[in-house]
């Protein structure tokens, strides 16, 4: 039986990297990697995971430098030389090990104003909203992100800007801005404005490249872009 040689990211924002040899087995995961190390070789190992299956998003880690799901990441497509570098996810607070603290990621969620607010009540009747429209199909291009948080730390402005909201923040605003029966369009639109938020976005299309649910917020946050040029040009911002 081969042997993966993998260095795992150990301790804090001042750790360092540990090797462990693990058996290679057929149709291995990286997720099966650092679990085998968990359970059968350091049980100190700090890191994330729940469904297993490509659901949940919660298994994201930096996999020989660029961040994925390791339960749908075969070690076959990324392993070098019979080597793997296993980090936590870049841009983000490490907790321990290949844990991060998501707070960061998610307060910019709320600076983007990422909740829907309407103004009906349980008493009206449900809103209808027809799936043909345009703004039903921008929407429909960006629901399915589920802030696994793969984007935000592939993103190279989130490296230079720390203020930046970031692609998932920002293609969750595309989404509401284009929600008819939401109220608070306007304040989303000016939250998402400026040198923050997708006025800063260079467009190197990283968010987009590593999606692992297909999405583009690259065309999200270009969307947003004119969304700003036409209040400013209205005099609306």
């Amino acid at each position: 039986m081969s042997t993966l040689t993998v260095r795992v990211w150990r301790g804090g924002e001042d750790g360092a990297f540990q090797s462990f040899d693990v058996p290679q087995q057929e149709s291995q995961t990286v997720l099966d990697v650092v679990t085998h190390i968990q359970r059968e070789i350091d049980p100190t190992l700090a890191y994330r995971y729940a469904c297993r299956v490509g659901m949940c998003g919660s298994c994201a880690m930096t996999v020989n430098g660029v961040a994925r799901w390791t339960c749908r990441t075969h070690v076959t497509r990324v392993v070098r030389d019979g080597a793997l570098e296993l980090a936590p996810l870049s841009h983000l607070p490490i907790i321990r090990d290949l844990v991060v603290d998501m707070r960061d990621f998610f307060d910019r969620w709320a600076r983007a104003k990422g909740s829907f607010r309407g103004a009906a009540t349980r008493r009206e009747p449900f809103a209808v909203v027809r799936p043909d429209t345009r703004e039903r199909r921008a929407i429909d291009a960006g629901i399915e992100c589920i802030g696994c948080g793969i984007c935000y730390a592939s993103c190279d402005v989130v490296a230079w800007n720390p203020d930046y909201l970031g692609p998932a923040a920002l293609n969750r605003a595309w989404t509401l801005q284009n929600d008819v029966r939401d109220v608070a369009r306007q304040e989303r639109l000016a939250a998402v404005a400026g040198s923050e938020g997708c006025l800063a976005c260079h467009t190197h299309m990283a968010c987009t490249e590593r999606c692992p649910k297909a999405l583009s917020p690259t065309a999200a946050i270009a969307g947003l872009k004119r969304m700003v040029a036409g209040a400013v040009w209205k005099g609306k911002l």
